[in-house]
């Protein structure tokens, strides 16, 4: 059995908090009823949220031809960026460069369709091939939540359905590459539901060449954001991420994939509201743990919100990845994080590592678990990848691997007990109503069929008048001297008949 990295400390973090914000939207059936139309959301961003894994390398495109495709601040060739600090405070507000290291590009690896294709180790090597035996994710929408998708892209012909822009900049169908990695988008979407290209290989659905997602039969649903630069125009995170969610949601998505990382914990109180709108909706939300080379030491927002899937990152010995994942006790499963591939806009592929990937190949096992077992929920369909996953490091749950590493054929075909209690992800609703009390709102009024315990008061309760005190008026003085001298006379008067009687009656008993 695997161990932890070396250098690596099993400390747990400390828990984060959720987002809070604008009111729910349509009174659409939530749980297991809507399985008939579940959602896949994705986000994969740089940046103020940082990105959860980089470009290393974009090679030739489907015809051959050569391109680089880098993040924009390394954009001139053998350019390297400088590490440079996680801001303090939340990310949302904050933007930052991704700090992780660019190599000499100016002769890129020629990548080929066939070569991307032959780099997808974890098909095998995670039970994704022995998967598709009983499904492809057909059915199953995922919507990509990140800086555009390129539905252009060989791979992704057929592939990609209606999006949309939240940044206020991009393109309305959300398919232009925006931020600080435009590829980063196009990437995600492939590694979750690409379909390859050209003649179909033996056994396998999509094309034989070119990169396959996890679920190549889901389709994805865009939804551009600007996130990782400054620009004029566009809309705030405490809006895009919150708008993007309840989008998502509305057009039917049945899985949400982040593949985005924060250096802090906390997230806006206006992120509360959509993502308990996604859990009430019954939409698994999957995020990316964010990566120690993007300064992200411990998990941060958005995988520390309740409801949440979080994945981390492993290298190909089964090792948490030191640059490639983060640690924190809400990671749920880890998964392939290191020497990844995957398509870029243009036709083109590059080379990757981070949770970014990471997430959505665990996005695209949940379209496969929603396809072959339609009737469960969210939380049932996160309990069959857990369960499913293979215990490394510490025993059980720990802060590195989660439940452990993730097996696809396995969540997708093995036996299992049914889910006890609410499932491994925690809830939305329930932290809002414990962590948020100020904006609780009143009680329901109750039904006309209860009876009333007291009877309705109308008048007002008036204060007693004030009474003044005794001595305040004089007359305690006078009640005490009046009471003594009635005391002394009483005596005085008992004394003297006493001694008359003693004259008269008590002389007369003597002389008897």
């Amino acid at each position: 059995m695997p161990t932890n990295a070396p250098g690596h400390q099993q400390v747990p973090d400390q828990p984060g908090t959720p987002w809070d914000g604008a009111p729910h939207h349509d009174g659409r059936p939530a749980g297991p009823a809507r399985r008939a139309g579940r959602r896949v959301l994705g986000i994969g961003i740089a940046g103020a949220l940082v990105a959860g894994g980089a470009v290393t390398a974009v090679v030739v495109d489907a015809d051959g031809r050569t391109g680089l495709a880098t993040p924009a601040n390394a954009t001139n060739a053998g350019a390297q960026l400088n590490r440079q600090p996680a801001p303090d405070g939340p990310a949302p507000s904050v933007p930052i460069t991704d700090p992780t290291d660019v190599p000499d590009l100016s002769s890129p690896p020629a990548i080929s369709a066939q070569q991307a294709r032959a780099g997808e180790y974890w098909l095998d090597e995670y039970g994704v091939r022995g998967a598709w035996d009983e499904a492809t994710g057909e059915g199953v929408k995922i919507a990509v939540i990140d800086t555009g998708v390129d539905g252009g892209h060989p791979d992704l012909e057929g592939a990609v359905g209606t999006g949309t822009d939240v940044s206020g900049v991009g393109a309305s169908d959300g398919q232009e590459g925006l931020g600080a990695e435009p590829p980063h988008g196009t990437m995600v979407a492939s590694v979750a539901a690409g379909r390859g290209h050209g003649s179909p290989a033996s056994g396998e659905p999509g094309g034989g060449t070119g990169v396959i997602g996890v679920a190549p039969g889901a389709e994805i649903l865009p939804v551009s954001t600007w996130l990782g630069t400054d620009r004029e125009g566009v809309r705030s995170t405490d809006q895009q991420i919150p708008d993007a969610v309840r989008w998502a949601v509305d057009n039917d998505a049945d899985i949400i994939n982040m593949s985005v990382g924060s250096p802090d914990q906390t997230w806006p109180e206006s992120w509360d509201s959509a993502f308990e709108y996604a859990e009430e909706n019954d939409v698994l939300v999957v995020a990316a743990a964010g990566n120690r080379g993007n300064g992200i030491t411990q998990v941060g927002a958005p995988a520390t919100i309740p409801s949440v899937l979080t994945v981390g990152g492993v290298d190909r010995n089964d090792q948490a990845g030191w640059e490639s994942s983060s640690q924190g006790i809400s990671i749920a499963v880890a998964a392939p994080s290191e020497d990844l591939v995957g398509a870029v806009p243009g036709g083109g592929y590059g080379e990757w590592a981070g949770t970014s990937a990471a997430a959505p190949i665990v996005s695209g096992t949940a379209a496969l678990i929603m396809e072959k077992y339609p009737d469960l929920s969210a939380q049932e369909v996160a309990h069959r990848i857990t369960a499913s996953a293979r215990d490394v490091g510490a025993s059980g749950r720990d802060p590195l691997y989660g439940y452990g590493i993730l097996d696809v054929e396995a969540a997708v075909t093995q036996d299992m007990a049914p889910m006890e209690g609410d499932g491994p992800l925690g809830s939305m609703a329930e932290w809002i109503q414990i962590h948020r009390r100020h904006d609780s709102t009143p009680t329901a009024t109750p039904s006309a069929s209860a009876s009333a315990l007291t009877s309705e008061v109308t008048a007002e309760a008036l204060p007693p008048e004030p009474v003044a005190p005794l001595n305040s008026t004089g007359a305690l003085p006078v009640f005490i001297l009046a009471g003594f001298g009635v005391l002394v006379a009483g005596i005085t008067g008992a004394a003297a008949w006493h001694i008359r009687w003693l004259l008269r009656g008590g002389k007369n008993s003597k002389g008897s």
